[in-house]
């Protein structure tokens, strides 16, 4: 049988308890080794950036690298990269500390296919929102996850215009561009992608947008395109137009009960739908505007908030 990867990901100041369900859901998918790097902004949290640490340690993890500094668009792909290299020849799985990965088939199955075929896996992102909108935090003891963000939808997808697609498994040999969500000339071929439960929509993500578009607009971070920035600004003014709640009754977003640990009915014919259809939006500016998104028949990605 085929061993399942190793998971590389790069990890901000995320809540600690978030970090051990995270590093659960993967054991209990049958990971066994993390190569994981932490990396802080200047102003990130002390108390936060030492609990984190302090947690992977707890769960037998040794972090590959620690870092503090900007974040740039760069940043989590060179720290990545790094990761990449030391976990060597075969195959990676690739995931942000938000995402939980649920498979329609077993891993083996996909790994082979993809052996045959590009040497990647695809995912696609299904948001995770609470049943009202708003963005709280939650509790391992109060229902956890699914029991605080019990929908999923395609908000991503439909409102940011972001790109929703993530490459989940990639060979060694294959490079993946920035945030995971494409690898030139080795698009994935599974259908239905795998689904990426993505639990960003949680207390203090409209903070952390805030500061990513202030620092995004004033060049402090780096980015190589307009797409960060604008994502962001679509993000902020859709909770100003909403009383600060995601619109979960939208349906055009097509929020649904959902769980972290399967994977929904509807997921292969909606899924496959727009992993096989999205194209990226091309970003125009003016002279004296930000940059706006129009539609591009182009294939290749760009940059996601996410």
């Amino acid at each position: 049988m085929t061993a399942v990867p190793p998971l590389i990901a790069v990890i901000g100041p995320v809540e600690p308890a978030l970090l051990a369900a995270w590093v659960g859901h993967y054991r209990a998918l049958g990971v066994e080794r993390f190569l994981l790097a932490f990396h802080f902004t200047d102003h990130a949290c002390p108390v936060r950036r030492h609990a984190v640490q302090a947690v992977c340690r707890e769960l037998g993890i040794a972090p590959g690298a620690v870092s503090t500094g900007p974040w740039h668009e760069h940043t989590n792909t060179q720290l990545r990269d790094l990761l990449r290299a030391k976990a060597g020849e075969g195959w990676h799985m690739l995931a942000d500390s938000d995402e939980f990965h649920a498979f329609p088939v077993p891993l083996p199955e996909l790994i082979a296919e993809a052996e045959n075929a590009t040497g990647t896996v695809g995912g696609l992102m299904l948001d995770r929102a609470a049943a009202d909108g708003t963005l709280p935090g939650w509790s391992p003891q109060d229902g956890g996850l699914d029991g605080a963000y019990p929908l999923g939808g395609f908000f991503t997808h439909h409102l940011l215009r972001g790109d929703p697609r993530k490459i989940v498994l990639a060979h060694s040999t294959v490079p993946v561009a920035s945030g995971n969500h494409r690898a030139e000339g080795h698009r994935p071929v599974n259908r239905p992608p795998v689904v990426v439960h993505h639990l960003k929509w949680r207390s203090g993500v409209r903070e952390n947008v805030e500061q990513r578009a202030v620092h995004s607009a004033d060049g402090t971070w780096q980015d190589a395109s307009p797409a960060r920035l604008t994502e962001a600004r679509r993000f902020l003014d859709h909770l100003d137009q909403h009383g600060g709640r995601i619109d979960v009754q939208d349906e055009q977003f097509g929020f649904r009960p959902v769980s972290t640990h399967a994977v929904p009915a509807w997921w292969a014919q909606d899924a496959t739908q727009i992993v096989t259809t999205w194209r990226p939006p091309a970003y125009t500016e003016g002279p004296n505007e930000p940059a706006s998104m129009i539609s591009s028949p182009s294939p290749s990605g760009g940059s996601n908030l996410a």
